[in-house]
């Protein structure tokens, strides 16, 4: 079983930056395509961004430019770099991998939440106005 552990969520003012982590228990299972998710209260989830083995990256056009996903497989490790953070990215934010077996149509990494089967518990970032 893939057990996914975020980190590194605060509370920091506008125009700030915070780096949150995720630990990856093990890759067996997983297709090699990663994400981090978030959920505002009231809000559906929606994606943020998405990364692939080979690296190819996809963003949320409202994190573009602001927000850098990378990973260290040395470490097991998914990161998301946030910048220049505004009110509206108050949220718990999720990392999460896409695991074999998912069926869906569709981009073999997309910035959406549909194909995701492994998800950590969360973590919250806040930037008040």
């Amino acid at each position: 079983q893939v057990q996914l552990q975020e980190s590194g969520g605060g509370s920091v003012q506008a125009g700030g930056s915070l780096r949150l982590s995720c630990v990856v228990s093990e890759y067996t299972y997983i297709t090699g395509c990663m994400g981090w998710f978030r959920q505002a209260p009231g809000k559906k989830r929606e994606g943020v961004a998405t990364i692939e083995s080979d690296d190819s990256t996809a963003y949320a056009h409202s994190v573009k430019g602001r927000f850098t996903i990378s990973q260290d497989n040395s470490k097991n490790a998914l990161y998301l770099q946030m910048n220049d953070l505004t009110p509206e990215d108050t949220a718990i934010y999720y990392c999460a991998a896409r695991g074999y077996g998912v069926s869906f149509y569709g981009p073999p990494c997309p910035v959406e939440a549909t194909p995701f089967n492994y998800w950590g518990q969360g973590t919250q970032v806040t930037s008040p106005h």
